[in-house]
């Protein structure tokens, strides 16, 4: 992709004043610059600048710079699926495994995309299908994980997994998480799942404190479809999407996901950088545990 009109989409974490002081410095300096800004609703009333209405930014952005955490580029990806709008993402938060670009070089970052000096990863999604009673009650995408867990009781759940139709286990667990790639530096590896490269076409299956020894985190197919039905008494459980939005599941409710053949994320990766510069630096691989002394 070559930029050319300089149509930016600028989105921030609206409660965050670092973000909201940042996305105000970066849309002054942006002007000098011929960069035409376009700020969706609530985000243009934070800076009360003129506004861009959703479908106009949607149709009209080049790229999307996005301001904050993992958590706000998480929701900046929900905003703009479905459209070939790719995200860039300064980290204002923790880990940022997703927002990866620093706030010091901001600028810099900018000018080398509009001077075409990055690659696209298209990172893939989960769709799931929530189905009861023979009829699908809700449709989800997620970038980084579906988790199901237990609602506020202190208790284990059976999860029946199938892959296809074959049988895969009875999981008597917490929850179960199924991930995307995108998702494995997330609450799968926490779990105890893999780190998977955004670039292999796979889903994984985490169990969240599984009572039983021999449960393993599962590495499924690109085309691999997986289907969860919570068995067991219990009144709900609850399906989380991208740790963001949550739905209740019944016992014997279905939980169909799969990779969407269709619709994907693309993020921005400057040249000077890679994913495994990244995994070094956030995971301090090679560093022996020696930190500065400083907070």
């Amino acid at each position: 992709m070559i930029m050319g009109a300089n149509n930016i989409g600028l989105l921030f974490n609206t409660q965050k004043p670092e973000a909201i002081d940042l996305a105000g410095r970066l849309y002054s300096w942006g002007k000098g610059q011929g960069i035409n800004w376009m700020l969706p609703p609530h985000e243009a009333a934070v800076l009360s600048i003129p506004e861009t209405p959703d479908n106009i930014w949607r149709e009209g952005v080049e790229f999307a710079v996005i301001l904050g955490g993992d958590g706000t580029f998480l929701r900046a990806a929900r905003y703009t699926f479905g459209y070939p709008i790719p995200l860039y993402g300064i980290n204002l938060g923790r880990l940022g495994f997703l927002a990866t670009g620093d706030p010091e070089s901001a600028k810099q970052d900018i000018m080398a995309i509009l001077e075409n000096k990055y690659t696209l990863q298209q990172r893939d999604l989960l769709k799931g299908l929530v189905w009861r009673g023979g009829r699908v009650l809700h449709e989800l995408l997620a970038l980084n994980d579906l988790v199901i867990s237990k609602g506020n009781l202190a208790r284990v759940i059976d999860l029946e997994v199938r892959v296809g139709d074959e049988i895969l286990s009875l999981f008597l667990a917490d929850g179960l998480i199924l991930s995307t790639p995108t998702g494995s530096t997330a609450y799968a590896l926490s779990a105890g799942g893999p780190i998977v490269p955004p670039h292999v076409k796979c889903m994984l299956l985490a169990p969240i404190c599984a009572h039983t020894l021999y449960a393993r985190p599962v590495v499924l197919g690109g085309t691999d479809r997986a289907i969860v039905v919570p068995k067991g008494d219990a009144r709900s459980y609850m399906l989380t999407q991208d740790g963001q939005l949550g739905y209740e599941l019944l016992p014997d409710d279905s939980l169909e996901v799969s990779l969407d053949p269709d619709i994907h994320v693309e993020t921005i990766q400057l040249n000077d950088r890679s994913y495994y510069d990244l995994l070094r630096e956030k995971l301090r691989w090679g560093f022996n545990g020696i930190t500065d002394g400083g907070d």
